[in-house]
């Protein structure tokens, strides 16, 4: 069983890029699970729960700067710590 007292509180969009401004470091010591209607989502680099979105990479498609094109899927969002 995990304590839930040090965890730091989920925020409504977060990131997994530490290049983003909505990366928060603290969240990534801890498991955190995706859920997008209702299903589990383990490939999710970026979410936003009031907006209602999480953006996963595409398999092949790449930037400029060689990083993966984001793919944005709408729905239901749940973060939880597992």
């Amino acid at each position: 069983m995990t304590d839930t007292t040090s965890q730091p509180a989920l925020p409504d969009r977060l990131s997994g890029n530490p290049r983003s401004p909505h990366h928060v470091a603290e969240c990534f010591n801890y498991d955190i699970g995706i859920r997008l209607n209702g299903k589990e989502r383990f490939d999710v680099d970026e979410y936003c729960i009031s907006e209602g979105w999480v953006k996963i990479p595409s398999p092949k498609a790449l930037d400029r700067r060689g990083q993966p094109i984001l793919i944005t899927l709408k729905g239901t969002v749940e973060a939880f710590y597992k």
